[in-house]
């Protein structure tokens, strides 16, 4: 293997979390009768419940940002807690990857309360050295800093680094900050595949194929 730090998305690369996500901000939107690009998960993705809930309001939804964070939360909380699952192969190559040595970290857009409750229901929250959510940086994952940041508190060179995500703009956004990037295959952002690959080091449909990287 050519790495042995990793630094990997939560929502859509280590669970398959997807679908929950885009229903609940969709539902919020249609609830108040806001219009919304087609693109509007792509723009979303990276930018975690509080950059979502500023965005939301841009779109002209009138509730506070704060209120907009609790209503995700009440929406989203019980599937994270009891639904949710990781993707295939994602367990297993966990394991491998921690039993030869490497270097586990997260970094999601996704609040705390959701992603510790779902990572320690799978079993896996022990195999990460850190767990962050980007309120723990005060930033969201569209901030090329972000990625920096985390790099510095893992103590290794950025370059040193791989980071996996299946959203086209936090790869696009890694990219910029030097760490190397695999994209990483999901059905809510199949058609921005090509896109992904041309900007990412890297490209994963299952997760077993990191072993082979």
């Amino acid at each position: 293997m050519k790495f042995d730090t990793y630094l990997f998305d939560f929502d859509g690369t280590l669970v398959d979390s997807m679908p929950t996500y885009i229903s609940v901000m969709l539902k919020i939107l249609e609830e108040n009768q806001i219009a919304y690009e087609k693109d509007i998960i792509k723009i979303i993705t990276p930018l975690g419940y509080k950059g979502t809930a500023k965005y939301f309001k841009e779109l002209g939804l009138s509730m506070e940002e704060d209120e907009l964070v609790a209503l995700m939360n009440r929406y989203a909380l019980e599937e994270y807690k009891y639904r949710i699952g990781a993707k295939h192969n994602v367990i297993e190559t966990l394991k491998k990857l921690k039993e030869s040595g490497a270097d586990l970290n997260v970094l999601t857009a996704s609040p705390h309360s959701m992603l510790d409750v779902c990572l320690k229901r799978l079993g896996i929250f022990d195999l990460f050295t850190n767990v962050w959510s980007c309120d723990d940086f005060n930033t969201t994952k569209a901030d090329v800093n972000i990625y920096k940041m985390s790099a510095e508190k893992i103590g290794k060179p950025i370059e040193k680094i791989l980071f996996l995500d299946d959203n086209y703009d936090a790869d696009k956004t890694a990219k910029q900050s030097g760490i190397k990037v695999c994209g990483v295959y999901d059905a809510s952002s199949e058609d921005y595949g090509n896109e992904i690959k041309k900007i990412a080091d890297y490209y994963i449909y299952d997760f077993d194929e990191l072993l082979t990287l």
